[in-house]
């Protein structure tokens, strides 16, 4: 039976082999004298009828700097042949709508034309791809494009599923997706490249992700199968470990929890993330990001339980502020240095307030009132010199600390004496943000060095068979020295 055709007819011309061709496909090539090919680098192509016209546009690929020009010349072109009153049959590798970008454009823009299209499946990679890895794509096999992952500073998909990366049509492509994929996965997984799958040179090699881009056998029609890590390592599998703690058959505590509860846990964690973090002890750091991480994700559950919102919109907000706040990085504007980021920074901040209908707020009501009054303190300055307000060297900052030093000494009575206390603190603050030294820090390693000193202490009068009453000033002041030394 023949055939009607529309103005644009698009078909699949399946993975490689002549005989997966659809009977449908190949009853339509005997029927019609022209066909226009996106590439004749298809194996198919060589069994077609011989009284068989064949255009190619692979000219265009050698012409253009991208592949998304040379998809947008083949559409315009395919569009320009459909207006023809024979119209046009335009045929793809694989499926038409399967990792294939000119179908999608073509259907579309000849709708808006009132041309009509049909379009004649073909297998695409996929079922040869398959069949050569001998698994079941179900449940949850990911299907990705290579150059998205090789434009991508990390993977951009729940490690704990297995994914299969089309596209990987050569050693440069396969070198940046490696770099990508090695932010997360180490450099041992075990993986598999397919090659001309679909063809009878199908060929599946099994190495190490460190080394698929030294596999000589890439090509245009290779393909990476990438098998799942561990399920510990999805942030959506410990989003549902918190949901299944907080659900009805989850843990009595945890369901009892809200956010008013959680706050001094919220502390608690964040604090002991800066110790390790001053400690310098990466294994502490870790330990500690994962039980931050929990608050978080427990704060957000409970919203979401409550209706007010859940983690996708608190992602979706951290998202769209870090991007629109950062147009240097991600828009057309240019920066000369940090301190031009931040003076932008406030600018975009005031912005977005104005956008948002908030009432215009002065430029340190941003800053939590919660905070610890060294790094309250600190912000405060900082955001402060911002606009200006500052000293012209440090020299006015010494100056400064000594003069409060000064009404310090003449202040009279508690009240004056903790009044001029905090301004010396706050004029000591300042001259650490012009050292650049973080107050907070500075403070606590100093608190930490006296805990570690007087613990010697105390150790070495213990050995002694003493108690630290009976020892003089003078005795425990070598003490301190010797502590020091150690150090």
């Amino acid at each position: 039976m023949k055939l009607s055709l529309a103005s644009i007819t698009i078909l699949g011309l399946g993975p490689g082999d002549p005989l997966l061709l659809t009977r449908q496909v190949w009853e339509l090539l005997g029927q019609v004298n022209e066909i226009y090919v996106r590439t004749q680098r298809h194996p198919a192509l060589g069994s077609f009828p011989a009284h068989l016209r064949i255009h190619s546009f692979d000219y265009l690929y050698n012409r253009s700097e991208s592949f998304e020009a040379v998809y947008q010349q083949i559409v315009e072109q395919v569009l320009q042949l459909g207006r023809r009153p024979q119209g046009v049959v335009y045929a793809v590798p694989g499926h038409p709508f399967v990792a294939e970008a000119t179908t999608p454009a073509i259907l579309r823009l000849a709708q808006e034309e009132g041309l009509s299209v049909q379009v004649l499946e073909g297998i695409s990679f996929i079922e040869p791809v398959l069949t050569a890895l001998a698994i079941d794509p179900l449940p949850n096999l990911l299907i990705l494009d290579a150059l998205e992952i090789a434009a991508s500073h990390v993977p951009q998909f729940p490690p704990n599923l297995p994914v299969l990366i089309a596209q990987l049509y050569s050693r440069q492509v396969a070198a940046d997706v490696k770099l990508t994929l090695l932010e997360v996965y180490p450099p041992d997984h075990p993986v598999r490249l397919i090659h001309q799958a679909g063809t009878s040179a199908v060929k599946v090699e099994e190495l190490n992700l460190y080394e698929i881009d030294r596999s000589p056998a890439i090509d245009w029609m290779t393909s990476l199968y990438l098998p799942a890590l561990a399920r510990e390592t999805s942030f959506e599998a410990f989003q549902e470990v918190v949901a299944h703690l907080r659900s009805p058959e989850g843990c009595p505590w945890d369901r009892e929890q809200d956010h008013q509860t959680l706050k001094p846990y919220l502390l608690e964690e964040a604090y002991e993330l800066v110790e390790a973090i001053d400690q310098q002890n990466a294994a502490a750091m870790q330990e500690e990001l994962g039980d931050l991480l929990l608050q978080v994700v427990l704060h957000a559950q409970i919203a979401n339980e409550e209706g007010d919102f859940g983690m996708k919109d608190v992602l979706v907000g951290i998202h769209r502020k870090l991007v629109s706040r950062h147009p240097h990085v991600f828009g057309e504007v240019s920066v000369k240095d940090s301190s031009e980021v931040l003076r932008n920074w406030e600018t975009l901040k005031a912005e977005e307030r104005r956008k948002n209908g908030e009432e215009q707020k002065g430029i340190l009501d941003g800053i939590p009132k919660a905070l610890p009054a060294l790094i309250q303190a600190q912000e405060y300055q900082k955001r402060a010199a911002r606009v200006g307000f500052d000293w012209s060297n440090v020299e006015g900052v010494l100056h400064k600390v000594q003069e409060e030093l000064r009404e310090l000494m003449a202040a009279k009575g508690s009240n004056d004496q903790a009044a001029e206390f905090g301004d010396i603190l706050f004029s000591l603050v300042n001259l650490a943000r012009w050292l650049n030294i973080d107050a907070e820090s500075a403070l606590r390693l100093a608190n930490q060095r006296f805990r570690h000193r007087f613990a010697y202490i105390e150790r070495r009068v213990k050995e002694q068979g003493r108690k630290l009453g009976e020892l003089s000033l003078a005795e425990l002041d070598a003490l301190w020295e010797e502590a020091k030394q150690l150090e």
